[in-house]
C-alpha cells in the first residue's frame, strides 16, 4: 500500500479542475527554434527589403483608421487612400525640412558661442571643481606624452644608435586636379539622395497597395497561414491591428503633447532654435527610456554654450523634468496605460535587438514590431513563448505564484500579492479563488510524492503565517458586516448565509499540516462573517486524544480536507465526534471533491455527517446552519451465524 507522512497516498487520477485552473506550459521545440533563428537571419542580411516594408505595414496600421472615418463619408476608396497617404507624407516632408533648416542655422552660429564655453571651463576650474581628477589626467597625459619622446630615436641615428647619412630635403610636390565635368558633380551631389528617396517611394507605394488591397491582402494571408481555423486567424489579424495602430496613434498624441510645452517653454526661457528641439523631442521620444533623455541632452548643451551664466541651463532642465513627470504621470496612462501588452524589460529588450539588427530605425520600430511577435505567441501555440517572454500579462496564475512564494519560504512576499488582491477583493475570495487552490497544488505534490516532510512544513507555516497577517482585514470584514445588518442594506448578488452572531464553530485540519492552515482559512472567514472561530490540530482528533476536547458551547465542528479520497478516514472522525457529543452539528470540507461519488447527497449519507461542502461558501453555510444535527448511524457490522457442533457418530454396537 502506497502511504506517506500525510496518510495513504489520494488516487493519480485526482482531479482539480473545478478548483484549480492548470494552465500548459509553453513548449519551445526544435522546429519553432530553427524557424526563428532562420527568420532572425534572414532579416539581418535581407535588411535592405524588409525594413521598407516593415516601415510600409506599421504605417499602414496607423493610417487605416483614418482611410476607414474617410470612407464613411461616401469617399472613394482610392480617394481616401491618396489624401491620407499625400497628407501623412507631406507631414513628413514639412517635419524633416524644418529640422534641416534649424540644423543649418545652428551650424552657422557655434562659432559664436565659443567664448562663453571658454568662459565656463575657466569658472570650474577657478573653482576648483574636479580640480584633482582633471589635474590627473592632465599630468598622465603629458608624462605618457614625454615618454613617447624619450623612446623616440634622435634625427641622424638608427633605432641601434648608428649614425646615418644626412637625408636629402625632398622635393616641393604640387597635386593638380582634374577640372570634374557637370555630370560627374551632378552624380556628386545627388547619389547620396538617391537612396533614401528610393527607399521613400518604395514605401509609399507599397503603402498605398496596402490601403487599397487590404481586404484582398488580409484574405490572402488567411488563406496562407489559418485557413483551418479562421476564428484563431481573425482574432489574431485583429488584436495585432488594433494594438498597432493604438499604440502609434495614441504614442503620436502623447509625443505632441509632450514637444508643445518643450518648444514653448524653450522658447521663453531663450535657448536658440527652439522649434528644432521641440520636434526632436517629438521625434525621440518614439524610442522608449533613452529618448526623451537624447532629446534634452542637446537643448542643455545649448544653454551652457549661449548664456554667461548658469540660469538658463537650470530653467531648461526644470522644464524637461516637470514636462516628463507629467506626461508620464498623467496623460500616457489617461490615454493608452499599457494597451500595448508590453513588459518594460520587453521594451528594453527588444529596443537592444531590434537597434542591433536594422540600426537606429529599428530603434524607432522595436515596440511596434515586438507587439507584433506577442500578437503572435498569443494566438499561435508554437509562439507562445514569446508571449510570455515579451507580455505584460502574468505568466503565472495568482494561486500558482502564491504557491511558489510558500515553497520558497517567503510568506512576506505572500502577504503582499494577497494585500494586492484584496485591494478589489474580500477575504472570502482570496481564499476560495486563491490561497486554497494554492493549497491544492501542495496537496497534488504531496500525493505524487515531490514533496518532502521539511518542505510540506515550510509552505503550511508560510499559509499560517499569512492568515496571520491578514487577521486585521478579517476584523475590518467583520465591523463592515455588522455595520450593513445595522443599516439592513444587503446587495441582491450577495451570498444568503446564515448569521454568525453568537455562534461558536470549531475548524480542524483532518490529516496534516497542510488541512491545518485550510482550516484556519475557514476559521477566519467564519470571524469575519461573525461567528468565534477555534482552531484545533489534527492529533486533537486522534483517538486517544478526542476525549480532551471540549466541546461545550459550540455549534458546529467542521473537518477540512484537501485530499478529496480521504472519505473513510472522514467517516471514522465524525463518528468519534458525535459519540463525543451526539447533538454537535458535525460536517466536512474536501476542497478536492472525491471521484468515486456522484452527489453529495450521497456522500453526506456515507459519511453520516451534517453537511459536505466544497467551497468556502458552502462550508461557511453547513457550519452556521441551525438545522438539527444528523442523528449517529450503528456501524454496519456482519454477524455470523454460529454453526452447531456436530454431533458425534457413535459406531453401532457390535453383534455378539
Amino acid at each position: 500500500m502506497n502511504t506517506t507522512a500525510n496518510g495513504p497516498a489520494p488516487s493519480p487520477r485526482v482531479k482539480i479542475d473545478t478548483l484549480v485552473p492548470q494552465a500548459h506550459a509553453p513548449a519551445v521545440t526544435y522546429p519553432t527554434l530553427i524557424t526563428v533563428a532562420a527568420t532572425v537571419a534572414a532579416l539581418y542580411f535581407g535588411k535592405d527589403i524588409f525594413l521598407p516594408l516593415a516601415v510600409a505595414v506599421l504605417l499602414t496600421f496607423a493610417l487605416a483608421p483614418v482611410v476607414s472615418w474617410l470612407r464613411k463619408f461616401r469617399l472613394p476608396r482610392i480617394a481616401a487612400v491618396i489624401a491620407t497617404v499625400i497628407a501623412a507624407f507631406a507631414a513628413i516632408t514639412l517635419f524633416g525640412a524644418i529640422v534641416a533648416t534649424q540644423l543649418g542655422v545652428l551650424a552657422g552660429n557655434l562659432p559664436l558661442y565659443q567664448s562663453n564655453i571658454e568662459a565656463k571651463v575657466r569658472v570650474v576650474k577657478d573653482a576648483n571643481v574636479g580640480e584633482g581628477i582633471v589635474n590627473r589626467v592632465s599630468r598622465l597625459l603629458e608624462r605618457l606624452g614625454a615618454e613617447i619622446r624619450r623612446n623616440d630615436p634622435p634625427a641622424g641615428t638608427n633605432p641601434a644608435g648608428v649614425n646615418e647619412q644626412p637625408q636629402v630635403k625632398p622635393l616641393p610636390v604640387e597635386v593638380i586636379e582634374p577640372e570634374l565635368q557637370p555630370l560627374q558633380v551632378l552624380q556628386t551631389i545627388i547619389g547620396p539622395l538617391l537612396e533614401p528617396l528610393a527607399t521613400g517611394g518604395i514605401i509609399i507605394v507599397v503603402v498605398i497597395f496596402m490601403l487599397v488591397k487590404r481586404e484582398d491582402l488580409r484574405d490572402r494571408f488567411i488563406r496562407l497561414v489559418g485557413a483551418s481555423d479562421l476564428h484563431r486567424t481573425t482574432e489574431a489579424l485583429q488584436d495585432a491591428g488594433k494594438r498597432v495602430g493604438q499604440y502609434l496613434l495614441m504614442q503620436l498624441i502623447v509625443n505632441v503633447t509632450y514637444a508643445i510645452p518643450i518648444g514653448i517653454g524653450l522658447w521663453i526661457i531663450g535657448v536658440p532654435n527652439a522649434l528644432l528641439w521641440g520636434l526632436l523631442a517629438l521625434v525621440l521620444r518614439f524610442v522608449p527610456y533613452i529618448g526623451p533623455i537624447i532629446a534634452a541632452i542637446f537643448p542643455l548643451v545649448l544653454a551652457l554654450a549661449v548664456d554667461p551664466g548658469w540660469t538658463m541651463v537650470l530653467w531648461t532642465a526644470a522644464l524637461f523634468i516637470v514636462v516628463e513627470l507629467i506626461s508620464n504621470n498623467a496623460i500616457e496612462p489617461w490615454l493608452y496605460g499599457s494597451r500595448t501588452g508590453l513588459s518594460p524589460l520587453a521594451v528594453i529588450v527588444a529596443a537592444i535587438f531590434w537597434t542591433w539588427l536594422w540600426g537606429p530605425l529599428g530603434l524607432l520600430l522595436s515596440t511596434p514590431l515586438t507587439v507584433c511577435l506577442v500578437v503572435l505567441g498569443r494566438h499561435v501555440p508554437q509562439f507562445e513563448f514569446l508571449d510570455v517572454l515579451f507580455g505584460s500579462e502574468p505568466v503565472l496564475e495568482p494561486h500558482e505564484a502564491l504557491y511558489q512564494r510558500l515553497l520558497a519560504g517567503d510568506p512576506d512576499e505572500a502577504t503582499d500579492r494577497a494585500e494586492e488582491f484584496l485591494v478589489d477583493n474580500d477575504l472570502f475570495d482570496f481564499y476560495e479563488k486563491v490561497a486554497i487552490p494554492a493549497l491544492a497544488l501542495g496537496e497534488l505534490d504531496r500525493a505524487r510524492g515531490v514533496m518532502d516532510e521539511a518542505r510540506r512544513q515550510r509552505v503550511a507555516e508560510g499559509a499560517m503565517t499569512l492568515v496571520d497577517n491578514l487577521e486585521e482585514y478579517a476584523e475590518e470584514e467583520a465591523a463592515e458586516e455588522d455595520d450593513e445588518e445595522a443599516d439592513e442594506e444587503e446587495d441582491d448578488d450577495d451570498v444568503d448565509l446564515p448569521d454568525g452572531e453568537g455562534k461558536t464553530v470549531l475548524c480542524i485540519g483532518g490529516r496534516g499540516e497542510l488541512d491545518e492552515a485550510s482550516a484556519a482559512m475557514l476559521a477566519q472567514v467564519l470571524t469575519a462573517h461573525g461567528a468565534t472561530a477555534r482552531l484545533a490540530e489534527t492529533r486533537a482528533i486522534a483517538s486517544g486524544s478526542i476525549a480532551r476536547l471540549d466541546f461545550e458551547g459550540l455549534h458546529s465542528v467542521a473537518i477540512a480536507y484537501l485530499n478529496g479520497d480521504s472519505v473513510a478516514h472522514a467517516r471514522y472522525m465524525v463518528r468519534r465526534i458525535k459519540r463525543a457529543h451526539k447533538t454537535l452539528r458535525v460536517g466536512v470540507a474536501f476542497w478536492l471533491p472525491p471521484e468515486d461519488h456522484f452527489s453529495d447527497a450521497k456522500l453526506t449519507a456515507s459519511i453520516n455527517c451534517d453537511f459536505v461542502a466544497h467551497k468556502l461558501t458552502e462550508a461557511v453555510a453547513g457550519a452556521l446552519s441551525d438545522e438539527v444535527a444528523v442523528a449517529i448511524k450503528p456501524a454496519p457490522r456482519r454477524v455470523q451465524k454460529r454453526r452447531k457442533p456436530a454431533k458425534p457418530k457413535t459406531k453401532a454396537k457390535e453383534s455378539v
